[in-house]
């Protein structure tokens, strides 16, 4: 039995190719799109959700590990291909065409998902940071399986002192564990983006720490990371009962935002708040 039809004959009978204007970058290597929806070890019946499907090449790989997937495009050039997915999945696969920045993901999905996608470039960080924003903790979400910028990817997982870290990194970090899966060269993609590739994959902590809230973490990171480069009693006086807050928890003050932890940063927000 042979297997599906080559991703570049899918996209050449479709007369489809990358848009710029929407940060599109295919993968076509179906190995490899095997191996990226391998890595939330997805079990039969799971909810999964997809942004940017594309000419379908990761979402096969999804729907064949047997689960529930919806995907949203805003790209109406690949209905057709998600059309043929469609019919060849017939109630295991949906798809919504649309703006994933304007979807309400808890009232669409109807169960905790796994979130896996090759997103564009341009709205990568953007969605990570709305998902990862939840008032409800557990999120809506059960893992997180998404491709970035291997620059960004880095920022995700920094540690303190290092380079990359700053405030996507303690958002990232404070109630969920983010690493980096896997790493793809230039040349895994049509066409080629001007940078290497990492798909990042992040669970959410069960037991969050009590007493903070993501709009409090988002305001003392917003603020100390906004002038990293000055002292902390220069970057956070801005807001009222910080310094005595770095007193109270005994953060020198001369201290830059760099070389603050992800705990300290969560003790800050509670005694602030």
């Amino acid at each position: 039995m042979s297997g599906p039809e080559p991703l570049r004959e899918v996209i050449a009978r479709h007369g489809l190719s990358a848009s710029k204007a929407l940060g599109q970058n295919f993968i076509l290597d179906r190995q490899l799109l095997a191996r990226i929806a391998a890595i939330p070890e997805l079990e039969e019946g799971d909810v999964a959700y997809e942004v940017g499907p594309g000419p379908g090449g990761l979402t096969r790989a999804i729907l064949d590990r047997g689960v529930s997937l919806t995907s949203v495009e805003m790209d109406r050039r690949c209905v057709p291909v998600l059309e043929e997915l469609k019919s060849e999945f017939p109630g295991q696969f949906d798809y919504i065409e649309g703006d994933a920045m304007a979807i309400d993901e808890p009232k669409l999905l109807n169960a905790p998902a796994h979130i896996i996608a090759n997103l564009p470039y341009n709205v990568g960080t953007a969605l990570l940071t709305r998902w990862l924003d939840s008032e409800e903790w557990p999120p809506f979400w059960k893992s997180l399986t998404l491709m970035f910028q291997k620059e960004v990817a880095e920022r995700i997982v920094a540690s303190p002192g290092d380079k990359a870290y700053g405030r996507l990194a303690v958002l990232a970090q404070w109630r969920s564990t983010p690493k980096i899966a896997m790493t793809l060269s230039r040349s895994a993609f049509v066409p080629p983006p001007k940078v290497a590739s990492a798909v990042v994959h992040v669970t959410p902590n069960p037991d969050p720490p009590a007493g903070v809230t993501p709009q409090a973490i988002s305001k003392v990171t917003a603020a100390a990371f906004g002038q990293r480069r000055k002292m902390l009693r220069q970057s956070l006086k801005s807001l009222p009962q910080a310094l005595e807050a770095l007193k109270s928890l005994e953060i020198e003050e001369t201290r830059r935002a760099e070389t603050v932890s992800v705990d300290e940063f969560v003790a800050l927000a509670r005694a602030i708040a």
